[in-house]
This record gives C-alpha cells, sequence and structure tokens, in this order.
C-alpha cells in the first residue's frame, strides 16, 4: 500500500497540556469577584497548579484508563469469608488522591473555602468526573456531623484533611477518609419516608444496629456513610463506619454493583445491613432535617460537576473548529459554526456564573445569604443540570463524527451529563422543593428577588423578565403542574441578573436578547446574528493567548 494514502492532514491536535483554571475566562473572574484581595493571590496559585495538573497528559491518561477500567466486586475471598471490597484501578486512587490533596474536601474551615474548593473541583472534574461523587459526599458530610459536636470532633479533621489513604483501616489509624451516605431503598427512591431500614438501640448511648437494603450506595470502600434508618422515635440519621474501632469489619454486605449508563470509574452498589452498627447522628426521628444540609451540599456540587462537564465540552468544540477546516476555512470562522458555538459558550459562562455565586454565599454564611440558598440551591440545579445533556451533545456535534469516536473524549462527556439531574433528587423533586420555599419560606423568595434585582434597570429585558415572573409568583394556585416553567424563569433570571452585572456586555446581550427575550430557536445556534458572537467565542477558547 503507498505510503501516501496514509498522509495525515486537516486533523486536530489534542487540547491537552494547557491550564484549565486560567483559560476559564469567567471562572477566573469568579474567583477575583468572590474572594478577598488577601486571600486571592494564594487561591490563584494553587486553582493554576491544579489547572496545569488537569490539562497535563497524565491526568488526561488517568480518566480514560479509570473509565476503560472500570471497579470490581470482591463479595469472598478465596477461603469463603465476606470481604465485600471493590477494587479500583490504581488510576482512580491516582485521581482522588491529588484531589484530596488540592483540598476539594476541606471547604468548611479556610477563609474562602467553599469558593476555593468550588473552584477546584471544576477544573480538576473535567479530566474525570466519577471521582467526584466521593468528594462531593465527604465535603458534605461535615455539616451534617455537625449536628453531634463529639462525632464532629473525631470525624471532622479527618474528612477535611488534605491526605488520601486508601484501604479499609480503623479511621484513628488513618490520616484521612472519605464519607458516602445512603438514602435510597428499593421500594421508595426520593421517597426516603418510606424507608423500611430498621435501627434498634443497644445500651451505648446513640448506639443501634441497623437492619435492611440501600439502593443505590455509591463510592462503597469509602470510611463511613450517613443513611436513614427507622428507629423507635421515627426516621433518624445514622453513621455506619467501614470498620469498627477495633479493626473488625463492619457488616456491609455488598450485593452487586450497578451497571451505569456513564460515571463508570465510580462504583455504586446495593448494599444489605444485618446486625450493622451504627451511631445515630442529631435527635431521633429528625433525620430528613439533619442530612439536609448534606443533601444541599451536594446538590450544589451538582451545579458545579454540570458546569464543568459544560465548559470541557465547550472547550472541546471551539479548539476542535479552530483547527479544523472544510469548505476553503476554518470552522470557527464560518457565521453558522460560530452562531453554534456561541450559544453553548453563553449557557456554560451563564452556569459557571452561578455556581460560584452559590459557593459564595456558603462562604458569607448570614441569614440573608442562606435563605437566598434554600431557593437558589434547588432553582439552579434543576436547570443547570438539565442544560448539560444539551449542551455536551451539541457540543459533540461540533467535532462531528470524530466526536462519535471514543478517543475524543466526547462520548464519556454526554454519557455522564444526564447523571448531575438524577442524583440527589430529580428535575420534578427539585421543582417541588422550590414551590415548598415559596409557600412556606417568604424570607427565601425575598432574598431570591433582592439578589435578582440587584441588576433592574441594566437591561430592559431582564425588567420585562421580572415583571412576567413577579405576575407568575403572584398566583400560586394549581402551581404545581407549572412548577418546572416557574423554576425554569426563576433560573434564567437569575442567570441575566448575575451576567449583567459582572460579564462583558456582549455575553450579557446574548444571554437576554435569547433566554430573556426570547429572540432563540429551539436549538442551539439560533442567536441573533446581529450579536458580537466573535467576541463571545474568543472569550470561551481554552488555550494561552
Amino acid at each position: 500500500m503507498a505510503a501516501s494514502t496514509h498522509t495525515v492532514t486537516n486533523q486536530v491536535p489534542p487540547l491537552v497540556g494547557y491550564d484549565v483554571f486560567a483559560t476559564d475566562r469567567a471562572l477566573t473572574e469568579a474567583v477575583g469577584r468572590h474572594i478577598a484581595p488577601e486571600i486571592l493571590p494564594e487561591a490563584q496559585r494553587e486553582l493554576g497548579e491544579l489547572g496545569l495538573s488537569a490539562g497535563s497528559v497524565q491526568a488526561q491518561l488517568w480518566g480514560a484508563q479509570a473509565n476503560e477500567n472500570p471497579p470490581g466486586l470482591h463479595t469472598h475471598d478465596r477461603y469463603g469469608h465476606r470481604v465485600d471490597e471493590v477494587e479500583f484501578h490504581p488510576a482512580w486512587h491516582r485521581l482522588l488522591g491529588h484531589a484530596v490533596s488540592a483540598g476539594l474536601t476541606d471547604a468548611w474551615g479556610r477563609p474562602a473555602g467553599h469558593v476555593r474548593r468550588a473552584a477546584g473541583f471544576l477544573v480538576w472534574t473535567q479530566a474525570e468526573a466519577g471521582h467526584g461523587c466521593p468528594l462531593s459526599m465527604t465535603h458534605a458530610a461535615v455539616p451534617a456531623l455537625r449536628t453531634d459536636p463529639a462525632l464532629a470532633a473525631e470525624w471532622e479533621p479527618l474528612l477535611t484533611s488534605h491526605v488520601y489513604e486508601e484501604g479499609l483501616r480503623p479511621p484513628s489509624q488513618k490520616a484521612g477518609v472519605l464519607f458516602g451516605m445512603g438514602m435510597t431503598e428499593k421500594q421508595g427512591g426520593t421517597d426516603v419516608r418510606s424507608n423500611t431500614t430498621r435501627a434498634e438501640p443497644l445500651a451505648g448511648d446513640g448506639e443501634y444496629l441497623l437492619t435492611g437494603h440501600k439502593w443505590f450506595c455509591s463510592a462503597p470502600m469509602s470510611d463511613g456513610f450517613l443513611v436513614l434508618a427507622q428507629a423507635p422515635g421515627g426516621l433518624s440519621c445514622f453513621l455506619v463506619p467501614r470498620v469498627l474501632p477495633d479493626g473488625a469489619r463492619n457488616t456491609f454486605a455488598i450485593q452487586r454493583l450497578k451497571d451505569k449508563l456513564g460515571n463508570r470509574s465510580n462504583a455504586s452498589a446495593e448494599v444489605e445491613f444485618d446486625g450493622t452498627w451504627a451511631r445515630r447522628v442529631g435527635e431521633e426521628g429528625r433525620g430528613v432535617r439533619t442530612i439536609i444540609e448534606m443533601v444541599a451540599a451536594t446538590r450544589l456540587d451538582c451545579v458545579v460537576g454540570s458546569a464543568a462537564l459544560m465548559r470541557q465540552a465547550v472547550a472541546q468544540a471551539i479548539h476542535h473548529t479552530a483547527y479544523r477546516s472544510a469548505f476553503g476555512g476554518l470552522l470557527i470562522e464560518k457565521p453558522l459554526m460560530r452562531n453554534v458555538l456561541a450559544d453553548l459558550a453563553l449557557e456554560s459562562e451563564a452556569a459557571t456564573t452561578l455556581a460560584l455565586r452559590l459557593a459564595a454565599t456558603y462562604d458569607a454564611d448570614t441569614d440573608a445569604e442562606r435563605a437566598f440558598l434554600r431557593i437558589a440551591v434547588p432553582t439552579a440545579k434543576y436547570w443547570v443540570t438539565k442544560r448539560c445533556s444539551a449542551v455536551v451533545g451539541e457540543a459533540l456535534e461540533c467535532l462531528g463524527g470524530n466526536g462519535y469516536v471514543e478517543e475524543s473524549g466526547m462520548p464519556r462527556l454526554l454519557r455522564e451529563a444526564p447523571l448531575n439531574s438524577i442524583w440527589e433528587g430529580s428535575g420534578n423533586v427539585q421543582a417541588l422543593d422550590v414551590l415548598r420555599a415559596l409557600q412556606r419560606e417568604p424570607q427565601a423568595l425575598n432574598a431570591f428577588l433582592l439578589e435578582v434585582g440587584k441588576a433592574r434597570g441594566a437591561d430592559h429585558r431582564l425588567d420585562a423578565a421580572i415583571k412576567d415572573l413577579l405576575t407568575e409568583l403572584a398566583d400560586l394556585d394549581a402551581v404545581e403542574a407549572r412548577a418546572r416553567r416557574l423554576v425554569e424563569r426563576m433560573a434564567l433570571v437569575l442567570q441575566g441578573s448575575l451576567l449583567l452585572r459582572w460579564a462583558p456586555p456582549e455575553v450579557a446581550d446574548a444571554f437576554c436578547a435569547s433566554r430573556l427575550g426570547r429572540d432563540w430557536g429551539s436549538a442551539f445556534g439560533t442567536l441573533p446574528h446581529s450579536l458580537d458572537l466573535a467576541s463571545i467565542v474568543e472569550r470561551a477558547r481554552a488555550q494561552d493567548r
């Protein structure tokens, strides 16, 4: 065969060896906006180091290896003893180790900790998203444990440690631990109040034995789990360690691992408890209230994780079109492709800006900000996670057939995209949670309206959208059937307000024209042609300039 037939032309170099943080203008600007000047240089240095690692050949290889070699379950050893261990590829441990050492489980006790962690989570999970699950649950377990000062004193230093140690050993023998959680059961799913797992009290204060099952238990090799079970006083929250203080294995029978659409590197298990020792967290009968702060924190991570997937997909699409030629020129210079890319970039920037604003709310920790979080987190979780699959799918199409091939990395992003919309409550659950806040917590709505009102007068399309929203909010009769429509409008108004305050004029103008002014079609690439689309695309390009 003639060598000339193997000449490679018009193929795109891989997007590798770049700083994932520094080349993301929306993210770097958000970090600069929300972190105090005296802390900012240190945070930028940390995030820059993480960004270079995330964009490296090594991290991309780890991500591919962890997904190509999914975890395997070993229920018994060679002699027939139950061991219930899940074996991960070494790449999984390297990804986790790098993440923990970068502080991605440490937000609650350091200045601007939530913004720094959210930005790092957004950067690092672009290398591989599956290992974000134990990172998220470990981070989110802290506020739940703080309802019991003794438990918090024992576990929080290990949860927020910057040291990752794999393997099952007593926590006292480890420099850092990871946590998971188990709430859903076969019969209930999101309806956790229908849980059937029983908790029988022992003589020791706060000690129980659990009997029952969990239908989804992610990262089963974690050191501890927060679970819900029915105690004599009602549904309660419990801490289940994998290894007991004396070194014995707690009863934690892993029945099987889920064969999932995406998130392949992460193990999700069905687990049986049979006389499993546990410590109660919080009061009996107050399990949902105890664990709700953990749920809220993981919901925010769903927003951040979706923003990360969108950012990586858009970065890959723009990179590809900047090098690929067709019909006499680079794809990125073609007006229709530029419209598609700009539209995708708008969605990505709006998601990033909102995610970091919510993280900053945690750092502020005032009554007003907590009220804002109550309604803004489920609103953002509903909308941003739903936009993720659409963005990733369109970005994949920008690469054409090359994007449909596993080597491009785009199929892995697409398989991962729906997860955050399902995890921690699907779309209907989030919409109904917003309705509960509207009906029961007027301070939450007031905080939301004060936030969006900060941009009133800046754009007539936002002003009109706020007016329409207030009309909808004034009539909550039969609201459940239109809850999704209402929450979507709330999310778009909030994103538009934030972009008008903080994004470049061309970005805010395009967002308001399309998402609020409704000069937009039903698919990406239908922005008004009169907008400054070239500047929007250039701003989103992931390369050093």
